[in-house]
Formats: C-alpha cells, structure tokens, sequence
C-alpha cells in the first residue's frame, strides 16, 4: 500500500508553463508520475511540455476531461490562495509548494478546503512521494526506493537527508510526505500518521520537526494514545535562541514555548527515539525494526 499518491494518481499542474512548474513536471513526468492536465487562465487549448501536457483555462475543464485527482501548485504566492481554492473545490487532494503565502489568506483558505471535503499539503512544502509508484512536488526520486518506512516532515531538506541516510542503509519508504512549516498548513502531523498507522506496508515511522508551535507535542499524544508502529523523530533548531525565527515562518520560539527541548521530552515520554542529529535517524529507525521483529 502507500499513501496519497499512487501508480493510480492522475495529477494536473497549476502553473506548468511557469519556470518552476515546467521544470519540476518534467521532473515528475520522468519519475513515471501520470501528468495528465495543466493549468494556466487564458492559455486553455494549447499544450505543454513538449506537445505532451494539454493546458486547460480552469480546474473544472480540465478535470471533466482528463479525470485528474490531484493538483500540484507551482504559481506565485500572490495567487496561491484562489489556485488552492480552486483546486479543492474540483479535486480531493491538493498539493501547495508556494512559499510565502500569507498566514491571514491561509486562515480563510483552509477554511474552504475544510468546506469542500479536500485535503491540502502545504503550503512551503516539497509535497509528496511515494517510490517507485509517483512524485508529487520537488522531493528527488533518485534518493528514495521502496520499503516499510513512512516518513513525514515539515522541513525539505531534512527530509532529503533522512531518506538518503535510509535508502544507505538498505531501509527503503513507504511514501514521504512534507507537510510543510507555515504556521497554517493543510495537513498536520497527526493527519499523517493516521494514514501511516492504518498502512500495511508501514512498520515505522521517521517524524521530522523543529522549533515552533505545538504540533509536535500534539502528535505526541496522538503517539501514545493510537500509534503502535515504532517512531523515530529528529527536532530540528535546537540552538536556536528564543525570538529568532529559524528557516521556516512557523519556526519560531514564543514566549518560551515551542522549544526542541519541550518537543523531545514529549516525544521520548511516550516511547519513540529522538535523534540528535539528523545523521542518526536511519540507525536508530534500523534498530528499532529489528528490536520489532525480536
């Protein structure tokens, strides 16, 4: 099984004639994802990566003709809001890789998701993989192989450290999932490791996050009350003092809260193993299948 994505995901780019969104649908189409459908107001009927894509003026359009069940946004920040919009009002799963996309537009923006029955990722995430069956977003593929480890994440980079460091050590993944790190995002942690707990191809789980917010002690109680499946977590921003904003607009300690320390604590009371450096997640998540297996 995996999660999200599939061999059957049928995705439609907002944004593909965009440098970013041609570049990363190449990307994504030469991973073996089904690009069936772009998007782009006022370029309907024209078509896309080398005659390969046909564009379409609106969600609508393109979702009646093609089937498409996902949508991946590679458009402005300015016009990440009414893309998102759009999107979920067509299409279940919505994928944002737009960063810097006011916290204010997001407030009323997750509201309408919520409304239409969608799921968003993101946004400021690097979206969504699951190996060897299909590549949503920026995530590279040739880092990641199939296996038993679920991993999500609110930091790219990170991300692509971890399942590097896995792939090494012979621990392929079960999907990959960024959720991103603004302060509003369409997909938490907890929503994540549901899908992972309920997966079958998932024996564990790789759960990165950083400084900034609750969602981690959040997840931690989520732990410890429905999760059986060993979890292996790394807090990044761990040196960061109190005030200063680390890499991601959500990374930010207030008022003393949201400390790595707090956030380990949580997670080692209630039994998964936190990495203290990125380096050791994949050892410690090797160590904790094979103490599973024992």
């Amino acid at each position: 099984m995996s999660i999200l994505v599939n061999k059957d995901t049928r995705l439609l780019v907002q944004g593909i004639t965009g440098k970013e969104g041609e570049f990363h649908t190449r990307a994504m189409m030469a991973y073996g994802t089904n690009v069936v459908a772009g998007v782009v107001p006022g370029r309907g009927g024209q078509k896309a990566i080398d005659g390969r894509v046909p564009i379409f003026n609106s969600i609508k359009d393109a979702v009646k003709e093609t089937g498409a069940n996902v949508s991946v946004i590679y458009v402005p920040a300015a016009f990440a809001p009414d893309a998102i919009r759009e999107a979920a009002a067509s299409i279940p799963l919505v994928v944002c890789i737009t960063e810097g996309v006011p916290a204010l537009d997001m407030v009323a923006t997750y509201d309408f998701v919520q409304q239409c029955g969608a799921r968003l990722v993101g946004p400021n995430c690097p979206g969504l993989l699951t190996p060897g069956e299909a590549k949503v977003g920026i995530i590279p593929g040739n880092i990641a192989t199939p296996g038993p480890v679920g991993v999500v994440s609110k930091s790219g980079t990170l991300t692509y450290e971890a399942v590097d460091a896995l792939t090494r050590l012979g621990l392929g993944q079960s999907s990959i999932v960024g959720i991103g790190g603004d302060p509003i995002i369409g997909t938490s942690f907890i929503d994540v490791l549901e899908l992972f707990q309920a997966d079958t191809q998932t024996e564990a789980i790789v759960l990165i996050g950083e400084i900034g917010g609750d969602a981690e002690i959040q997840a931690a109680n989520y732990i410890k009350q429905h999760v059986t499946k060993p979890v292996v977590s790394f807090i990044a921003g761990q040196t960061a003092p109190e005030g200063k904003r680390m890499g991601h607009a959500g990374a930010i300690i207030s008022g003393g809260e949201g400390t790595a320390q707090e956030k380990i604590k949580a997670l080692e009371a209630v039994g998964a193993k936190v990495a203290r450096l990125p380096t050791d997640i994949a050892q410690l998540v090797k160590d904790a299948l094979g103490a599973r297996v024992a």
